[in-house]
Parts: structure tokens; C-alpha cells; sequence
């Protein structure tokens, strides 16, 4: 067999359990562990929990849509498929730039977030070298086999969930007074979420950090990427869905309720992961060194999960003839090398943002990485909503669907609006603005490279029927 193959196929060697855990691993990560604080010190504690229910209200609304569409169509690189058949081709084609921005520039934040963490053991080492070093790490983690990758991303997002439960159980001992803090002051308990009043600085930045939040949840939709390399889709995707959401509205919401609760909003920041900030407070023995060592394979389980996802859709594009074949190619593993080295450029962001201002590229990279994963789930709720609107115009019932989301046309609708309003709240934050400066002009970019582009292929088939 040849090393390398043109237009080669992937391999279903996804398990159900390896589906959950990669959904999971690509969400428990950056988002959750360092923005939270940046969202804590914008909001107050009282509105980051609200921030973050409605944040899992619109994961639940994006999850049902991609579900429904999924189990229909289990192909991989899903959302521009379905954004090119259900609302059009240039679309399509903008929206699989889109995601492949959020993941390679999730990467770059990914890695800056790593290295933030490096620094709490080595003060003294710049963050520019651990980023290097992790580049190399996830890359070859991903360049052996997908059934590796699957395999230890499991074994990853397995420690970050139990991190994540005792975390919560430990926290609410402390809220509660169950566990003393490492000074002896008294627990603040439930009057930190309103020391400074519901919302301290008002409504509008909670409408402001909604990109923020919705980068934190960002990852669910990789079950739809994974459908094309998962073992029996229509069984295994949607009790993955199901499973995936229950897990992270769970973890997230009492995460993010015992972060509110103890860590007041003058302290809250990016530099260093509220988690620390807590178990520094109770005093737990090596606690801090222990969850910062965990914080960090989180970290790395998510860009593992990233390069992924953005090598995928790399692979589906030249698939789907938008992009030279070179791009298709699989070795006789099944791995889109290729894809794969081209998507690690998110890792040289990482190492440009951490030279220049760790801080503030950080909080711009996430929000880059926010708009683009918020323009893909519009994308999926309008697909969804053609998708089921010419399944009842075929005259098909509603019930021959496999999986239906429920409440039709409330859930796509409703899940637009609120992936609108989160993009149009970031033109409110001076510190995520650059997230509109940057997307926006990028899709125009897209759209204008298909249509340059499409046409130019129109000419070539007339020339050739010449």
C-alpha cells in the first residue's frame, strides 16, 4: 500500500465512549480554565452563572439541530456539507474556513494557556518555549493513527472529568463551611455572588461576554465531525449527544457556580486559572500543583482535540474538491498529514501572541476563536431549519427522522438569535472587538475566494465542452 493516497478514506475506528470523551475533551479545556476568570472579573459572579446558563441553554439548542442533521447525513467535516446543501455552496465553503479558524486559533490560545500553566512551576522559563515544545507533542499524538488519538484523547478527558467532580465537591465543602480556607478567615459561602450586587456593572456585559462563553462550550459540535469515523453512527451519535450534554451542563454550571462563589471579581483574570486561585485559598497540601499539573493536560487534551478537528476539515474541503487534492491525502494509516501540518499554524500564534502580550492576544485569540465557532452553530441551527422545512415539504412525516429535534421551529430559530446576539455583543468589549475586525472581514474573504474561484471553473468546463 502506498504511503500516501489521493482522496483516501478515513477509517471508522470510533467507538461510542470515544466519541463522548473527544466531545468532552475538546470542550473541558482553555475556555473553562482561564476565561472563566476573565469573565468573573467582567460580569461579577451572579452574572457569569447567568452567562453560563444561557450559554448551556444555547449548546442544548445547537446540539438538537446537529443531531437531527448527523444521524440523516454521518459524513465528516458535517457543517459545511449541510451549510452547502442546505443554504448554499459559498456558505459551505465559508463555513468550513470558519470552523478551521476557531480550532487552529484555538490551538495558539491553547498553547499560551499551556504555558501560562509551565510558569507557576517555572517563573523564569518564557512561555514562547513550553508552547514550542507542546506544539510538537500534539502533533505527533495526532500523526500516528486516528484510533490513537481516539484512545488517548479517552484516557485525557477521563481525568479531566473526575478532576472536574472533585473540584466541585471540594468547592461546595468550602462554600458551605464543611472545609476551612488556608487563613482561617470564614467561607465566604453564597454571599460572594452578590457581595457586589446581581450585576455590578449592569446587563450589558453579559451580552458582551457571550462570545467568551460560548468559546468555553465550543467543542460539542466535534461529534458531528466525527461522524464520519465512528462505528455505527446512527446509534452511537445520538447517545453520545445526549450524554455529551447532561455531562457539560453538569461540570460547567456547578464549575462555574463554585469559581463565582469564591473567587471575588477584583482577583478574577487570565494570567492565572481561577482553579489554582481556589485551592491555593483552601490550602490543600500540593492541591494547587496537583490541579495546575491537571489544568494543564485539560489544556493539551483540547488542542489535541483542535488539530483534530481543524485537520478534518482541511481533508473534507479538498474531499469535496474546494481545495488541491494534496490536501485529501491519508497515509496508509488514515491520517491527513498534510491537513494536519497546515493546521498546526495556529500553533505559531501561540507563539507570536506569547512574545508580544500573553494577556491581551490570549483574551483576542479566544475571541476570534468565539466568533468563528458561533458563525458555524448559526450555520448549523439555519441548515437544520431547511433541512427539517423540505423533509415535511417531501411529504415525509417528522417521525421517519432517526433522531428529531425536538420543538421544531422553536429550537433553530431560538438557537439563531442567541448565536446573533452573542456576535453582535462583542461590538460592545473593546478587548474582543478585534474578534469582529478579523471574522468579518475573513468570511467576506471567503465568500469572495469561492465566487473568484467557482467561476473561474465554470470558464474551464465551457473551454473543455468547447
Amino acid at each position: 500500500m502506498h504511503e500516501q493516497q489521493e482522496n483516501g478514506e478515513l477509517k471508522r475506528t470510533m467507538k461510542t465512549r470515544h466519541l463522548i470523551m473527544l466531545s468532552l475533551g475538546g470542550v473541558i479545556g482553555t475556555g473553562l480554565f482561564f476565561n472563566t476568570g476573565y469573565i468573573i472579573s467582567t460580569t461579577g459572579a451572579a452574572g457569569t452563572l447567568l452567562a453560563y446558563l444561557i450559554g448551556a441553554l444555547v449548546v442544548w439548542l445547537v446540539m438538537q439541530c446537529l443531531g437531527e442533521l448527523s444521524v440523516a447525513m454521518p459524513v465528516t467535516g458535517a457543517f459545511h456539507i449541510y451549510a452547502a446543501r442546505y443554504i448554499g455552496p459559498a456558505t459551505g465553503y465559508a463555513v468550513a474556513w470558519l470552523y478551521w479558524l476557531t480550532w487552529t486559533v484555538a490551538l495558539g490560545s491553547s498553547f499560551t494557556a499551556a504555558g501560562f500553566c509551565m510558569q507557576y512551576w517555572f517563573p523564569h522559563v518564557p512561555v514562547w518555549i513550553w508552547s514550542a515544545l507542546f506544539c510538537g507533542v500534539i502533533f505527533c499524538l495526532n500523526a500516528i493513527s486516528t484510533r490513537f488519538f481516539a484512545e488517548g484523547e479517552f484516557w485525557f478527558s477521563l481525568i479531566k472529568v473526575a478532576t472536574i467532580l472533585v473540584f466541585i465537591i471540594l468547592g461546595c465543602g468550602v462554600i458551605f463551611g464543611f472545609i476551612p480556607l488556608k487563613d482561617g478567615s470564614p467561607s465566604p459561602g453564597l454571599a460572594n455572588l452578590t457581595s457586589e450586587g446581581w450585576f455590578p456593572h449592569g446587563g450589558l456585559p453579559i451580552l458582551m461576554t457571550m462570545v467568551a462563553v460560548n468559546f468555553a462550550f465550543s467543542g460539542t459540535e466535534l461529534i458531528g465531525i466525527a461522524a464520519g469515523e465512528t462505528e455505527n453512527p446512527h446509534h452511537a451519535i445520538p447517545v453520545a449527544i445526549r450524554a455529551t450534554i447532561a455531562r457539560l451542563i453538569l461540570f460547567f454550571i456547578g464549575t462555574v457556580f463554585v469559581l463565582a462563589a469564591l473567587i471575588p471579581a477584583n482577583v478574577a483574570g487570565v494570567e492565572k486559572s481561577p482553579f489554582v486561585l481556589v485551592f491555593e485559598k483552601i490550602g490543600i497540601p500540593y492541591a494547587a500543583d496537583i490541579f495546575n499539573f491537571v489544568i494543564l493536560t485539560a489544556i493539551l487534551s483540547a488542542a489535541n482535540s483542535g488539530l483534530y478537528a481543524a485537520g478534518r476539515m482541511l481533508w473534507s474541503l479538498a474531499n469535496e474538491k474546494t481545495l488541491p487534492g494534496c490536501f485529501a491525502r491519508v497515509n496508509k494509516r488514515g491520517v491527513p498529514l498534510i491537513a494536519l501540518s497546515v493546521s498546526m499554524l495556529g500553533g505559531l500564534m501561540a507563539l507570536l501572541s506569547s512574545v508580544i502580550a500573553p494577556d491581551t492576544v490570549f483574551v483576542a485569540l479566544s475571541a476570534i476563536s468565539g466568533f468563528a465557532v458561533v458563525a458555524v452553530w448559526l450555520s448549523i441551527c439555519a441548515a437544520h431549519f431547511v433541512f427539517r422545512r423540505r423533509h415535511l415539504q417531501s411529504g415525509k412525516p417528522s417521525a421517519a427522522l432517526q433522531y428529531r429535534a425536538p420543538w421544531y421551529p422553536l429550537v433553530p430559530v431560538l438557537g439563531f438569535v442567541l448565536c446573533l446576539m452573542a456576535c453582535i455583543g462583542l461590538a460592545f468589549d473593546p478587548e474582543q472587538r478585534i474578534a469582529l475586525y478579523c471574522g468579518l472581514p475573513f468570511v467576506a474573504l471567503c465568500y469572495g475566494v469561492y465566487f473568484l474561484t467557482h467561476k473561474t471553473k465554470l470558464k474551464e468546463a465551457d473551454y473543455a465542452a468547447d
